[in-house]
């Protein structure tokens, strides 16, 4: 029983442990070493050349994604501050509006009211404005008591503060009080257009009945179109304002759109990113809000450290380069690429070179020189 205990034992902590080398993912196991020598022969025969590493400018092309927006204050909300129903419209989705157009007539009896009230309350104020130049007249000479020249100026100030208010009350449902009289009195109103744009929605249709809380149309000024891109933490200081790019969609990949960058993000998500806007230089009406679209930004580093593309060997999913250690002798050595341009590639943690001299042909010729001699 005990040996089977044993037994038991040890075969479990053997499945546990061949369980926990799967989990981790390690490197290729190349070599033990991961240096190589090779005879005058040898090395005249893999075609080997060196060289160093060179400080050039390269160029990136930083690919981002995002959508076409507007500000806030480039889309608008109609609605009306008093109801009515809706009596005609000609707008359709996509339509183009201008600031000042009619863009819809509502009828309702209140707008009746609200002009007969302006009218008669600008009747009654001549009246008591008159009787209150009268008994002002008539209390300086003292024919009349303090507290019926007083009576008069609360209704002169009455009836002024209450024709104001109606006033007001007809500018927002779009009437000028100074051009009413008895024969302009309406049960119509018009709807206009407060900016230059294009109807984005219709809310609302001939015959309905709207309340000051319904929205009738949404309207987008294209002043301010720009486009919404999304940026991660390790581009951002890539980027810069003023910077040009380059917009597309996916239904149109060969049609650019030139955009330069106006505002960069100075806060991230919970995803690392932040939102880069742009303006588009020339603005295309098939650009509607809400359309993805892809960008791409050619990024210059004048300062970046390059190698010959067939520097780089892969293996796996590792890159090396071999750099000399001393005649015929040679390290491979792990790195990070970054751009590539004309035949070369950055080399991110160029620190590990040290301005060496490192294989710039010849490089696979060692990988498997390296190779065989472990086999």
């Amino acid at each position: 029983m005990k040996n089977l205990l044993v037994i038991s034992i040890i075969l479990i902590l053997t499945a546990c442990g061949s369980k926990e080398e799967k989990v981790v993912e390690e490197k290729p196991a190349l070599v033990e070493s991961m240096k190589v020598s090779l005879t005058a022969a040898q090395f005249d025969n893999a075609g080997i050349v060196l060289g160093k590493p060179e400080k050039r400018e390269i160029s990136e092309i930083l690919k981002l994604n995002g959508k076409i927006d507007v500000p806030p204050q480039n889309l608008v909300s109609v609605s009306i501050p008093m109801g009515g129903y809706l009596k005609t419209t000609d707008l359709l989705p996509g339509m183009v509006v201008r600031k000042g157009q009619v863009i819809a007539t509502l009828e309702d009896q209140q707008y009746v009211q609200l002009q007969q009230d302006y009218l008669l309350a600008k009747v009654k104020l001549k009246t008591v404005e008159a009787e209150y130049l009268r008994q002002k007249e008539l209390n300086a000479s003292k024919a009349s008591s303090d507290k019926v020249f007083q009576q008069a100026e609360a209704e002169f100030k009455n009836a002024r503060i209450n024709l104001k208010a109606l006033d007001q009350n007809l500018q927002i449902i779009g009437i000028n009080p100074d051009r009413l009289d008895e024969s302009k009195i309406s049960k119509r109103i018009s709807i206009i257009s407060p900016i230059d744009g294009y109807v984005a929605k219709i809310n609302a249709n001939i015959g309905k009945y709207l309340t000051p809380s319904e929205v009738l149309f949404e309207l987008v000024n294209v002043a301010d179109i720009h486009l919404n891109l999304t940026v991660y933490e390790q581009d951002l200081a890539k980027l810069q304002i003023g910077q040009k790019l380059v917009a597309f969609n996916n239904n149109e990949p060969g049609k650019k759109y030139p955009c330069e960058i106006l505002l960069i993000g100075h806060s991230l998500t919970a995803e690392k990113n932040t939102e880069v806007h742009c303006h588009f230089k020339n603005y295309d009406k098939s650009l509607v809000p809400g359309m993805y679209m892809n960008a791409e930004i050619e990024l210059k580093n004048v300062n970046a450290i390059t190698v010959p593309e067939e520097s780089v060997v892969r293996f796996g999913n590792f890159e090396y380069i071999f750099v000399e250690l001393k005649k015929n002798q040679f390290e491979m050595i792990e790195v990070k690429t970054g751009a590539k341009e004309d035949g070369f590639v950055e080399i991110v943690n160029n620190e590990k070179l040290n301005n060496q001299l490192i294989v710039v042909k010849g490089a696979y010729s060692l990988l498997m020189k390296l190779k065989n001699s472990e086999e």
